[in-house]
């Protein structure tokens, strides 16, 4: 062989070599592409949303009272009481009998009518209404635990990055990229 084709070969191969290690010293210093998504928890926030409540009901209301102080029932129990303690005795003990009679008439007339207007009540159905809170979730992002160059990190994000998130210059990329528009 040929001392200038053995030595081109050579130099040839050593080239072929260096340029392959360069390469491969180059590959090993490139930034990754992508963050490996170790975690994703979905963050929401607790919405109340006030509505009415409604429902009837039952409500016993008491009547109206003419007579306030029992009057008719005082003077009726008096007079009742009175005629009864005139039946009892003879003399002056006939007239005492009436006396206590008529006050003790009084008073029982006076009680029985107050009695009567207590239990005097009519019932109604009213609504009634209250102010109550329905509980609803809403989401509000995500908290993304991600892994890049060995180091892991977490980031909050407006959307689920799915299992990788993209790396430009070093930095995460994280807004959602744009769907390529349809042609119609």
């Amino acid at each position: 062989m040929d001392k200038s084709l053995v030595t081109g070969l050579m130099i040839g191969a050593v080239v072929a070599v260096g340029a392959t290690a360069f390469a491969g010293l180059k590959m090993m210093h490139k930034s990754p592409e992508y963050a490996e998504v170790v975690k994703v928890t979905p963050l929401t926030k607790t919405i109340h949303t006030p509505r009415q409540d409604c429902h009837d009901e039952t409500v016993t209301h008491q009547a109206p009272v003419k007579d306030e102080h029992q009057v008719m029932g005082t003077v009726a129990g008096a007079v009742i009481g009175g005629v009864i303690g005139h039946q009892i005795g003879g003399g002056t003990g006939r007239q005492i009998a009436t006396v206590a009679g008529a006050a003790g008439g009084g008073y029982a007339g006076n009680r029985i009518q107050k009695n009567l207007q207590d239990k005097d009540t009519y019932t109604t159905t009213e609504q009634k209404c209250a102010t109550v809170y329905d509980s609803s979730e809403k989401r509000t992002g995500y908290e993304v635990r991600y892994r890049l160059n060995g180091q892991e990190a977490t980031v909050k994000m407006d959307h689920d990055p799915g299992e990788r998130i993209p790396v430009r210059d070093g930095q995460l990329v994280l807004e959602e990229a744009a769907a390529p528009a349809k042609s119609g």
